[in-house]
């Protein structure tokens, strides 16, 4: 039996699954820490209204939470967690091995710092990629953090371009592509088939418009304006093109304000939770996330996948060189170019059969992006840490 911690800053939804998976695997005794339970108004940092995850997140495996000596704790920023005491619970637990979620949060390096002074192997699993150029100084830590790890979990293509940019070796680099609960989204997805045009009336869309669905936060780094602005150009050449925006945020009264100003042809539908977002991919025919580099994956793209739709992303999303291919599972455009994504939207909007035929290929691809082969890698990384501390 390998016992194998791992720490997160709190539960997230997305991850649940993997927690589950490797819980449930024979010779693993699993045991995540998290930092935190956010309450409502924390969980809701960002999304612009309080909510709790309609799924369950704390079932299915065993979990501690630790002791957050923060003044104030939240999900905001690099120290706004504290977890000294993870010392004094890793010592006792004595886990084999110990899985890092990133090094965005003060929890996770004094994790790493514990694991370093107990000598017990770490396997790190963040979400950093290739895609963007970084200031000398910051490439100096990453050097210096990344060497301190035993293996590493890429979660794609540019995640593990990442770590082969800082010197490590590929022999230490094993896959965890990043997922979402395939199995759900696609039995949600078919189950409301039927539903589709009722759902497209609820939400005003015209019948026979083509929809571009925009799914997240509306936060700068996703860059909803940017969409707003080709929706405008756009509706010039067609008038049977349509936006929904399902998410909430900062930016929602600059959207909507320049929404109702242009006159544009869009529904704001607010914030859909994990049980109904499926909806929403249902009743749209492709998603658009124009996202800057603060996107480092984007897991509505597999979502939108799963249930059978491509997606155009900006040449800066980090899940883009793994699951979007141009013309075939979807598009991609240069980050801040409303103009070019304006003729992408056109020019899909003028043909719907290849819209479903990327549709199709997008979910054929996107099936091996699943919760059971993130766990193969993670066992191969944990056998390997192991290995090389024996």
């Amino acid at each position: 039996m390998v016992k194998v911690g791992l720490i997160a800053t709190h539960p997230i939804q997305y991850h649940i699954p993997w927690y589950r998976l490797l819980a449930a695997t024979e010779g693993i005794d699993l045991t995540v820490y998290y930092a935190l339970l956010p309450d409502e108004r924390q969980q809701g940092v960002g999304f612009g209204v309080s909510f709790a995850w309609d799924i369950p997140t704390l079932e299915g495996y065993r979990w501690e939470l630790l002791d957050n000596r923060s003044g104030s704790p939240g999900l905001r920023g690099f120290s706004s967690s504290s977890t000294p005491g993870i010392y004094r619970v890793l010592a006792a637990a004595r886990p084999d091995v110990m899985i890092i979620t990133g090094w965005q949060s003060l929890p996770l390096l004094q994790a790493l710092w514990a694991c370093l002074r107990l000598g017990i192997p770490t396997i790190i699993r963040g979400e950093s990629n290739a895609l963007r150029t970084r200031p000398w100084w910051v490439r100096v830590l990453h050097r210096l953090l990344l060497k301190r790890f035993d293996a590493y979990l890429a979660i794609g293509r540019a995640n593990r371009d990442f770590y082969l940019g800082y010197g490590i070796a590929p022999e230490r680099i094993f896959p965890c592509r990043y997922f979402v609960d395939n199995q759900r989204f696609l039995e949600q997805s078919r189950g409301l088939r039927e539903e589709r045009e009722q759902l497209r009336a609820g939400w005003r869309i015209p019948w026979g418009a083509a929809c571009f669905l925009y799914v997240g936060k509306l936060e700068p780094k996703k860059r909803i304006m940017d969409l707003l602005q080709a929706l405008d150009r756009a509706r010039q050449c067609r008038d049977d093109i349509f936006l929904l925006v399902v998410g909430a945020g900062e930016l929602m009264d600059e959207a909507r304000g320049f929404a109702d100003k242009r006159g544009l042809p869009v529904t704001f539908s607010g914030f859909l939770n994990q049980t109904e977002i499926t909806r929403a991919y249902v009743a749209a025919d492709c998603l658009v996330l124009p996202s800057d580099f603060g996107e480092t994956w984007g897991l509505v793209v597999n979502e939108a996948m799963v249930c059978g739709l491509p997606a155009i992303v900006s040449d800066r999303v980090g899940c883009g060189p793994d699951l979007v291919e141009h013309g075939v599972t979807g598009a991609v455009f240069p980050c801040g170019d409303s103009e070019k994504l304006a003729n992408i939207l056109v020019e899909l909007a003028a043909d719907r059969e290849k819209i479903l035929l990327m549709g199709d290929r997008a979910r054929k691809k996107v099936r091996s992006y699943s919760v059971e082969n993130a766990v193969a890698g993670t066992l191969e990384a944990v056998a390997a840490a192991v290995r090389g501390k024996s």
